[in-house]
């Protein structure tokens, strides 16, 4: 679907020799959640462009016939992260909420695999583990589901972790 746009000419500011910056920030703020900005400037603003990637937006530019230029930035959907899901767990938001969490990012394998089957040997039926790897875990999932145990796991947003919850012993 395509954006609306709030439009903000900026080439009165830049031909007083202003700064436009700070109303082009006030007229990203002041977007409503899908829409897009349309920008008008009297030059190709490349660092612009960087400013608006990182805020989540794409840009689209072209030169006006009179040498001004024009950006449409719109809204860049996140893809939905996935979420990957042991046989058994498809009901895991009905899960309780995990009794332990570790963080393991720090470790190196096998640390963090002999770490989460060392705390589930201790924890009963039912019970829930949260654990947070520098990676996703490969070799303990199979292991996992080997042991009887369900899991469900993804990375986190910025994808420098990934996050896992375990159900001991499936539970009932």
């Amino acid at each position: 679907m395509q954006p609306r746009f709030k439009e903000l000419d900026v080439r009165p500011i830049l031909t007083n020799g202003g700064e436009p910056f700070p109303a082009i920030m006030q007229a990203v703020e002041e977007l409503k959640p899908g829409e897009g900005l349309r920008l008008i400037a009297t030059f190709h603003p490349t660092p612009l462009l960087s400013v608006m990637a990182r805020r989540g937006y794409s840009a689209e530019v072209r030169e006006l016939c009179d040498g001004d230029w024009e950006v449409l930035f719109s809204p860049v959907d996140k893809p939905a992260m996935k979420v990957s899901v042991s046989a058994g767990a498809e009901e895991a938001a009905a899960w309780p909420d995990p009794l332990w969490q570790i963080d393991l990012s720090g470790l190196q394998p096998p640390g963090p695999m002999e770490k989460v089957l060392s705390r589930i040997d201790l924890m009963e039926p039912g019970e829930v583990l949260f654990a947070i790897f520098s990676a996703e875990p490969v070799f303990l999932l199979p292991e996992l589901e080997k042991l009887g145990h369900h899991w469900v796991g993804n990375h986190d947003g910025a994808g420098s972790a990934y996050r896992m919850f375990i159900r001991v012993g499936g539970g009932g």
